[in-house]
């Protein structure tokens, strides 16, 4: 079974996170791009050459350089989430079929990858959409603990509203899906964003495409992967090799 769970949520994982890191350089990235000119001609003059150089006595911030490193380095960061998400989502799969005795297969592990779609991707967004550079943003640690508070209530709400027996676990399944809406996302500062309206609407567009391209992707493709594995097991068992 660990063998099973670490197989196909390396093999899934890779596949998918390589879809999203094509995803990302042909949608994602020239956005950024775009912005980052937005961002660099709002940037006052004196905080440019600033950034340009370096405070007194302190080493410049690294970044990438465009082209190869940029790319691979995405593509790297890509592959790790993906393997990641694949891993706990075989793991999920395991959890499923020890507890009920189903297999999932891959209708089912689609609408594995639509959950994790609406944990990780919609239902955040709701409140904090995907942002490219150059926009005003709400303190970062409170960004941070609302997203994750919302993906965590989400998984726990779906996973209550869908697997929950009782009516009372339902509702309070649907309790928590609204729960950190009803909160509400930290609230953005005033001032001037420095790319315009329409980049920042093709952002939100493009990221959300890509998430949902990657999570249909993983889960088909772990669904599929896992009950191929099931069925070839359950081949071995009923006609084992003959032995002399």
């Amino acid at each position: 079974m660990l063998y099973r769970i670490l197989f196909v949520g390396l093999v899934a994982g890779f596949v998918a996170g390589l879809a999203m890191a094509a995803m990302q350089q042909a949608k994602i990235v020239p956005l950024i791009a775009a912005a980052e000119v937005y961002e660099a001609a709002a940037e006052p003059h004196d905080a440019a050459m600033e950034h340009a150089h370096g405070m007194a006595g302190e080493a410049a911030e690294w970044q990438p350089a465009a082209g190869f490193q940029r790319i691979s380095l995405t593509y790297l960061a890509d592959l790790i989430v993906a393997i990641g998400f694949g891993l706990a989502l075989s793991g999920s799969f395991a959890i499923r079929q020890a507890v009920s005795g189903r297999v999932p297969d891959a209708r089912e592990g689609l609408l594995w990858g639509a959950a994790g779609f609406a944990a990780f991707a919609l239902a955040p967004a709701l409140g904090l959409p995907p942002e490219p550079p150059g926009m005003v943003s709400a303190d970062i640690y409170a960004r941070q603990g609302w997203w994750l508070g919302t993906a965590f209530a989400t998984c726990a709400g779906l996973g209550l509203a869908v697997f929950g027996r009782a009516w009372l676990a339902r509702i309070a399944g649907l309790v928590l899906l609204v729960l950190p809406h009803l909160i509400g996302a930290p609230a953005r500062p005033a001032g001037n964003d420095a790319v315009t309206a329409a980049i920042a609407a093709h952002f939100v567009a493009a990221s959300l495409v890509t998430s949902a391209v990657f999570w249909a992707v993983l889960g088909l493709s772990a669904g599929w992967l896992y009950a191929a594995m099931e069925k070839s097991r359950d081949a071995l068992a009923r006609h084992p090799r003959a032995t002399t």
